[in-house]
């Protein structure tokens, strides 16, 4: 029997081993941290569990094929999801904005509030209308395809192409201002970081009002818990607390996977499922660099990475007229280099086991770039400057929370807040990544194979190798990444 040695335990690792156990393959997957689900994840603070990744899951509707692929790994097999009726609500100047599920109900609302935008938000309606029948592409990755395939592929891909063509290079600024209503483009214009095209808007809608994007219960650490549990019982292997330290390398092979305490796990291939960079960097010493890769770190400014700030709070109340996702105007709120004017709220109600009894979770993330991140890498050489500023920005959020809410202000308690070094020191993420490169205008989507030039048996898998980057990604890849396997391998893949 072939070995396979995963590193990294997140989804993409562990949707790599449920894939290599059910196709023959000894498999044994090296974790750094003591829970599997690398930023799928959560943690339990006063009495309170923290989600710190699904906001939400795309192949959550039945029948759709990524969904079968997440009930195969055992991610959402048997569990509840929860449908809230909106995507997110916007205040601005005292008129809310929602974003519903039900698009005829979007619509209405929409055209009450700004007649004169009909024909604008009707379009806008149509358009994600048209893109409700779009399924992530997940039979088999492409280079596996047979050109009759790739013609099947890129045939059902017709109308998401239509949408990318024609939004794809527009700004979603840009595109916001076209709505007349100021509360319109608000809303619109800060569903996005600034710099990304309006195109994701409409796919994410799209997922969102066909019930493809919802949430499972129990979260991102339960969602993790149950994918190890069907790897467990393939009798794959998973040793948490192994740090891996290298990657030796003869002859253009990888021959093993040298661990922190100094161990080398040897195997017939080697699934690098984490960080991209940490990769080709620490991992391979800067001697296989990656030209695609190279020209993206190299250029910040048209392939940005995102990290965040998530300040998670308890709050001794529950949520009856709070939308499950509220972003209103703030003052005087400064995180990282820069001023925030907006926050978004989102409660976690509707999870009574996250809260204790009569009381409910509250997060608040906000989005961190470029000199953001230097800020807080600076800031975590000196644990306590950096301790310090982590609880002046807990406080005066739970401050500009207040401000709006008054009733809130005394009954909220600071539980956590993350930071771009968290994800750095959790998951070896460069910057604190928690996503692949953005789609900016300038930018040029990439997909990869996850091939690595000279060495003949080690493959790079994850979020990294597809846009936008996320779990379904992660989920994909890994899977895809053994399919390639078993091709090399001459054997037949099997599900």
């Amino acid at each position: 029997m072939k070995r396979i040695v995963i590193i990294g335990a997140g989804v993409a690792g562990l949707s790599a081993g449920i894939y290599a156990r059910k196709n023959g393959y000894d498999c044994v997957i090296l974790e750094k941290n003591a829970l599997p689900g690398g930023e799928c994840t959560g943690w339990d603070r006063q009495g309170y569990h923290v989600d710190g990744c699904i906001h939400w899951l795309v192949g959550t509707q039945e029948g759709t094929a990524i969904h079968a692929l997440w009930k195969e790994t055992g991610a959402l097999d048997g569990v509840a999801i929860h449908h809230p009726e909106s995507f997110r609500v916007v205040e601005h100047e005292g008129q809310r904005v929602h974003f519903y599920r039900d698009l005829d109900r979007l619509e209405r609302s929409w055209t009450e509030l700004s007649p004169e935008d009909e024909p604008e938000i009707a379009s806008f309606c149509t358009t994600v209308r048209t893109l409700q029948s779009f399924e992530i592409p997940c039979d088999k990755p492409s280079d596996l395809m047979s050109p009759l395939e790739r013609i099947r592929l890129l045939l059902s891909m017709k109308d998401a192409g239509l949408v990318l063509q024609k939004y794809g290079k527009v700004s979603l600024v840009d595109y916001a201002g076209r709505f007349r209503h100021p509360a319109l483009r608000e809303a619109l214009g800060s569903f996005l970081p600034e710099g990304y095209s309006a195109a994701p808007v409409f796919f994410a809608l799209a997922m969102f009002s066909r019930g493809h994007a919802s949430i499972p219960a129990g979260g991102s650490r339960a969602l993790a818990g149950r994918m190890q549990k069907r790897f467990e019982e393939l009798g794959g292997v998973l040793e948490t607390g192994c740090a891996v330290a290298g990657i030796r390398r003869e002859k253009g092979r990888v021959t093993g996977v040298i661990c922190g305490d100094g161990r080398l796990i040897e195997g017939d291939w080697v699934i690098a499922a984490c960080d991209a960079r940490f990769l080709y960097e620490t991992l391979l010493e800067g001697r296989h660099p990656d030209p695609a890769f190279e020209k993206r770190f190299a250029n910040p400014k048209d392939y940005p990475l995102a990290s965040q700030v998530q300040v998670s709070l308890g709050w001794k109340g529950l949520p009856e007229d709070l939308p499950r996702s509220l972003s209103f105007p703030v003052e005087h709120l400064s995180v990282g280099t820069r001023q925030v004017r907006r926050i978004e709220l989102t409660h976690y109600g509707y999870e009574p086991g996250f809260a204790p009894e009569g009381q409910t979770l509250l997060t608040v993330s906000i989005n961190q770039y470029g000199e953001d991140v230097d800020h807080w890498l600076e800031r975590a050489e000196d644990p306590g400057a950096y301790r310090e500023e982590k609880t002046r920005v807990g406080q005066d959020v739970i401050g500009a929370i207040g401000r709006r809410f008054p009733d809130m202000l005394d009954r909220m308690i600071l539980l956590d807040v993350t930071t771009p070094r968290t994800y750095q020191r959790w998951c070896n993420a460069y910057r604190g990544a928690f996503m692949a490169f953005l789609p900016t205008l300038r930018g040029k989507m990439m997909e990869h194979n996850g091939k690595i030039r000279g060495l003949d048996n080690l493959f790079l898998s994850g979020q990294w190798l597809q846009p936008p980057g996320g779990l379904p990604v992660a989920l994909i890849t890994g899977r895809d990444t053994v399919m390639r396997i078993c091709r090399r391998d001459r054997r037949a893949f099997v599900r």
